[in-house]
Formats: structure tokens, C-alpha cells, sequence
């Protein structure tokens, strides 16, 4: 029996979706039927290229796809950007908080300057938290929306699976990083490891209310950001030597599970850290 991941009549939000991880993920979520809203900083050709693509031809009245320039470095941020996705789209029923910062260059920390140390906590995780906010506020608000794909319900209680009694998803991208450190990267580390604490302790607090909080924490990526580091042949090697799979993730290999843990089969799925690192760190 064939069967696609329905998201018709859903609204999702996704930070830093003009490149990488997030444009992937926001071509997924619109495969699926999904209407949203991306974020993105710098990278404007990227963003209108994408928002040309995910529009496609005959953009019906009410707008399908999106795109917002808003820099995210503080809790007001955050608000804002959810305040405008809802102002054009209506509602909001999933948050991917996908964007961050990453120095390629290593810097011992008895050499980090503290302007790099709050630039990254800043965007990495006060504009998260800003977010976060801001999107469980509307989802709280806001009535649910029938379940896409009730046949794959029939013989379960509503709040059990799928959409039943679910009024919203947030999705928070990690790292390895968070989980084991890194070495002259410390200011990542610790805002990765600190969004793993916050799904944690949002999970608690928000499933009993019908808001599934989980996280994505992919390894080493085909990214724009990363593109230096792993073109490096001494770097490379031996970055993907590390990974039992023998080489780095496509960003399609981590919107992928970003997307599925947003849909009515990963309904029973609360509080999760989803290893996505071709098996090179095995944490439960």
C-alpha cells in the first residue's frame, strides 16, 4: 500500500531556509502540501530563487510559499518573524528553528574574543528562544486543523496518532557538537547542546498540551558553511574516514527526518533527539 506524508493544510515556519538544510527542508515540507514562510539573512538570490520554485506556476490567491529577510540575533527577532509568517499566512503549526552560526576557523578559547562568544549564543539561541515563544503562543491559540490521511487513523483514539489532538510541531536543529563538544568550536557546542536541553524540557511542559517538541541532530553536512572545511583534502579525509558511512550528509539526508518527525507517523514521537550522523555518534 503506497502512501506520501500529507501535510495539506498546515503552515510551518523555517529559519534559515534559503540555503543548505533549510531550503531542502522547505522544498519537503511544500511537497507535502504544506503552505510557509523561510527566513533568510544574506543570501536574497538563493531565497528568490527558491520562492520562484516552491510558488511554481498559477500561485493561487492566498500565498502558498513565502520568504522573510530577517536577521535573528535576539528574542525579539524571533517574535517577529512568527508574528509576520502568521500576519500573511494565518496561523502556524510548525516551526523548523534551523538557522545558525558556525566559525569555520578554529579558535582556542583562551584566544575567543567575547564578541564571537555572544554573536554565536545570540543567533544560536536567544533568537530561538524568541521563537520558540512566540510560535507555542499562536499554536496554543489557535484551533487544530483536520487531520490529513485519516485512513491512517481508523482504529485509533483521537490524540493517540496523526493530528488528533495535536495543535503544533516544533523541530529544533542540533548537532553533534551539542552532544560531544567540539574541540575550538566551544561557543557552537554549547548553544547546540543547549537546544537539546530546551527540546527536552519543552517536550515535558508542551506534549501534554498537544505540541510535540523534538530535535534533529544531524553530523557533518554538504553545506555552504561547511563547503571549506570539507573541500580541505586533509580535513576532508579524515572527516569522513570519522563517519562509519564513509562520507558527509546531503542536506536533503537531514530535512528528510526534519519533515517526518512533523507528520502524523511520528505522532507518538515527543522530546526526541534524532541522531541523523551516518553513525558517527552513538548516543541514546
Amino acid at each position: 500500500m503506497a502512501f506520501a506524508l500529507n501535510l495539506d493544510g498546515k503552515v510551518a515556519l523555517v529559519t534559515g531556509g534559503s540555503r543548505g538544510i533549510g531550503a531542502e527542508t522547505v522544498r519537503l515540507l511544500r511537497a507535502a502540501g504544506a503552505r510557509l514562510a523561510f527566513s533568510y539573512h544574506k543570501a536574497r538570490t538563493q531565497a528568490d530563487a527558491l520562492l520562484a520554485e516552491c510558488r511554481g506556476t498559477g500561485e493561487a490567491a492566498a500565498p502558498q510559499c513565502v520568504a522573510f529577510e530577517q536577521e535573528l540575533s535576539s528574542p525579539a527577532d524571533g517574535r517577529r518573524l512568527v508574528e509576520s509568517a502568521v500576519a500573511t499566512l494565518g496561523r502556524l503549526d510548525i516551526l523548523v528553528a534551523n538557522h545558525g552560526v558556525w566559525e569555520a576557523e578554529d579558535v582556542p578559547i583562551a584566544q575567543m574574543d567575547e564578541a564571537q562568544w555572544r554573536h554565536t549564543l545570540a543567533v544560536n539561541l536567544d533568537a530561538v528562544f524568541g521563537l520558540v515563544q512566540a510560535a507555542v503562543a499562536q499554536m496554543l491559540g489557535q484551533s487544530e486543523v483536520a487531520a490529513p490521511g485519516a485512513d491512517l487513523e481508523t482504529n485509533t483514539t483521537a490524540g493517540a496518532t496523526g493530528f488528533g489532538g495535536v495543535r503544533g510541531h516544533i523541530v529544533l536543529v542540533s548537532s553533534t557538537a551539542g552532544q560531544r563538544g567540539e574541540a575550538y568550536h566551544a561557543d557552537y557546542a554549547v548553544t547546540k547542546g543547549a537546544l537539546i536541553s530546551l527540546t527536552k524540557s519543552l517536550s515535558t511542559e508542551l506534549a501534554p498540551r498537544g505540541i510535540r517538541v523534538n530535535c534533529v541532530a544531524p553530523g557533518w553536512v554538504s553545506t555552504d558553511m561547511t563547503a571549506a572545511t570539507l573541500a580541505d583534502p586533509a580535513t576532508g579525509e579524515k572527516i569522513a574516514a570519522a563517519i562509519p558511512l564513509g562520507r558527509v550528509a546531503t542536506a536533503r539526508e537531514i530535512a528528510g527526518p526534519i519533515v517526518f518527525l512533523c507528520t502524523p507517523l511520528a505522532g507518538f514521537i515527543s522530546g526526541e533527539v534524532l541522531n541523523v550522523n551516518g553513525g558517527a555518534v552513538l548516543v541514546g
